[in-house]
C-alpha cells in the first residue's frame, strides 16, 4: 500500500513531530504551544580549549560558538557565548540547554532546545522564549589534544528556530 500526502500528514501529527520549514523536530526538541517567528542559518566555528580532566589528563573541553547569523544569504546578526544570539535590530536572547538530540552523522554538533533565560533590546528577538538548533553540519573536534592551553576552531553550520509562545 502507498501513502497518500494526507496520510502522511496525519501519521506526523499523531506521532507529535513538529516541523521548521521541511526540518522534521525530533521529540526532545519539540516546544509545545509555541509558534516560529524567525529562522536564522548560522556559518561558523565551535572553539574548543585543551584542558587537564579531573583525571589529570588533558582532553578538549568546547568553549565557545562564533557565528554569523544569515537570512535569505545577508548577514543579520551573530552569535556568540553565552549562548547568545544578536539580531542587527539590536535584540539579543539567551538560552540555556534543556533538550538534545543526535546530529544526522557523528561529525555534527548535537541538535538543541535551549529555553530563553535573558534579553535585551525591542527587537525581534525581545520575546523569544525558546531557541532549536536544527540542521547541523560539522562542528564536532577529533583527536587528542597536547598542550594545556591550546585552542581548536571547527567550522559548523546549522539552523536556529526562534519560537515564542502565543
Amino acid at each position: 500500500m502507498r501513502a497518500t500526502p494526507a496520510l502522511l500528514i496525519l501519521v506526523a501529527a499523531l506521532t507529535g513531530s513538529a516541523r521548521a520549514g521541511e526540518t522534521t523536530i525530533p521529540d526532545a526538541l519539540i516546544a509545545p504551544g509555541e509558534k516560529v517567528v524567525l529562522t536564522l542559518h548560522a556559518e561558523g566555528a565551535q572553539i574548543y580549549e585543551c584542558k587537564t580532566d579531573k583525571d589529570g589528563k588533558l582532553a578538549w573541553t568546547f568553549r565557545e560558538p562564533i557565528a554569523t547569523l544569515m537570512e535569505d544569504g545577508k548577514t543579520v546578526g551573530r552569535h556568540y557565548a553565552g549562548p547568545n544570539w544578536e539580531h542587527q535590530d539590536g535584540s539579543v536572547v539567551t538560552g540555556r540547554v534543556v533538550g538534545t538530540a543526535i546530529g544526522a552523522t557523528e561529525n555534527d554538533i548535537a541538535w538543541l532546545k535551549l529555553n530563553a533565560v535573558g534579553h535585551r533590546g525591542d527587537g525581534v528577538l525581545a520575546n523569544i522564549t525558546t531557541v532549536q538548533r536544527v540542521n547541523t553540519k560539522g562542528g564536532v573536534l577529533e583527536g587528542a589534544c597536547d598542550a594545556a592551553g591550546t585552542y581548536r576552531s571547527v567550522p559548523y553550520s546549522a539552523d536556529y528556530v526562534f519560537l515564542r509562545k502565543d
